[in-house]
């Protein structure tokens, strides 16, 4: 159950929220949801894949490690990558939408889960600041909703494209640990180098012109970290 309320400088004046990770949190699974406002951050650490969600389409994911409950970017407290995806980075907070019971004058707010284990804690950060302003945290969580709600809108779109180019392809990912250990991971799709590169100059053009050119560049840069994670696991095994 969840309990989210819209947030307010007068009755949340004294609000705690402690910025922590966790399972409990979703921290530890293998493929974290991600959305084209990251892309740019999320390269340099994921491989960015993409999976067919029943009732949601086509999602983009950043493969985090081989098993299911695996993150090999978690140790169990805190992210250990330097950049942690946005859905992770929100914590207790989301977005009010107009439309969803709000005024359809007002823009979206950052609502709280107060049935949320890290919310009302003492030694969590202050929203407000005396005056009534937002706290840095606040500040911070604003600018990471701001990330998923235009990611949210962009997606469908960006990916739309992609497919209509032809550059999605379903793959297999077939690794082999040091400990001669085996894992196949399937059931994704993969941004193709070749096909990328092999568009013709009108549809480049028109992949820069709806600013989706270096959206598939950074994708298609971001398969390289694959065989960072396989660094990671064997380095785990061999411990």
């Amino acid at each position: 159950m969840t309990n989210p309320v819209a947030l307010d400088n007068v009755l949340h004046q004294d609000l705690r929220v402690a910025f922590r990770h966790g399972a409990e949190f979703g921290d530890a699974a293998n493929q974290t949801l991600i959305f084209p406002t990251e892309f740019e951050a999320v390269q340099r650490e994921f491989p960015i894949l993409f999976r067919e969600a029943e009732g949601e389409g086509l999602q983009a994911v950043a493969l985090t490690g081989f098993d299911l409950d695996e993150n090999l970017f978690f140790d169990g407290e805190r992210w250990t990558s330097r950049y942690i995806p946005a859905l992770q980075q929100r914590g207790p907070f989301s977005i009010g939408i107009p439309g969803d019971g709000l005024d359809p004058d007002e823009g979206p707010t950052v609502h709280v889960d107060l049935d949320d284990p890290r919310v009302g804690t003492a030694q969590g950060e202050l929203l407000f600041l005396p005056q009534g302003g937002a706290s840095r945290y606040l500040e911070h969580v604003s600018r990471v909703l701001g990330r998923i709600h235009g990611g949210i809108g962009a997606a469908a779109p960006v990916y739309a494209l992609f497919q209509e180019f032809g550059l999605l392809e379903s793959n297999v990912i077939e690794v082999t640990l040091h400990d001669e250990q085996r894992y196949r991971i399937d059931g994704f799709q993969m941004l193709s180098r070749d096909k990328l590169a092999a568009l013709a100059p009108e549809a480049l053009e028109r992949l820069h012109r709806a600013n989706v050119l270096g959206l598939a560049y950074l994708v298609a840069a971001s398969l390289g970290n694959i065989s960072a994670l396989i660094e990671r696991k064997n380095a785990g095994a061999v411990r």
